[in-house]
């Protein structure tokens, strides 16, 4: 239950807005999880294709967490909470981290983009809850965090050709 000096007023239904922010919540967790996935793999990339890659996967971390600030404001707007924590984070993430010590340049892109993909199953299953609820403005939103993750997988599957 949302603590009552967190309403936000809104049309939209309670259990309807509950369910589109858990959805939204499993986005932003997963969007935090590949955020560090990517910093991680810019960090530590390596290789003759070392400069291409390591500022292809600064570039796309950056979208990836400008995105996170406007998936929990919407939670907020639909008059839920959002992510508290990195644990709270780790309870809700669907992709999985990477904890090895070294990655070869092109498994790090392949990874990235099959979580990229991943990334867009879940925004259309919440698409559909938003869809569900007549939360238009979700909805719209999802459409552009959509484009973005489709467009990060198309670039890391191009470069990935190289690798």
């Amino acid at each position: 239950m949302v603590a009552k000096a967190l309403n936000t007023p809104t049309d939209l239904q309670s259990n309807a807005t509950k369910t589109v922010a858990e959805a939204l919540n499993g986005v932003l967790a997963d969007s935090f999880a590949l955020f560090f996935k990517t910093k991680n793999f810019h960090w530590h990339m390596s290789g003759p294709h070392f400069r291409d890659y390591h500022l292809l996967l600064d570039e796309q971390a950056a979208q990836i967490f400008a995105g996170t600030d406007d998936i929990a404001e919407r939670v907020r707007k639909t008059g839920n909470t959002t992510l508290r924590s990195i644990g709270d984070i780790a309870r809700h993430q669907t992709i999985t981290d990477n904890d090895a010590e070294f990655v070869a340049p092109a498994a790090m892109l392949k990874e990235l983009r099959d979580d990229n993909l991943k990334l867009v199953e879940a925004l259309r299953e919440a698409k559909d809850i938003a869809d569900e609820a007549k939360d238009n403005a979700t909805s719209a939103m999802i459409d552009n965090w959509t484009d973005d993750a489709e467009r990060r997988a198309w670039f890391l599957f191009e470069t990935g050709k190289t690798a």
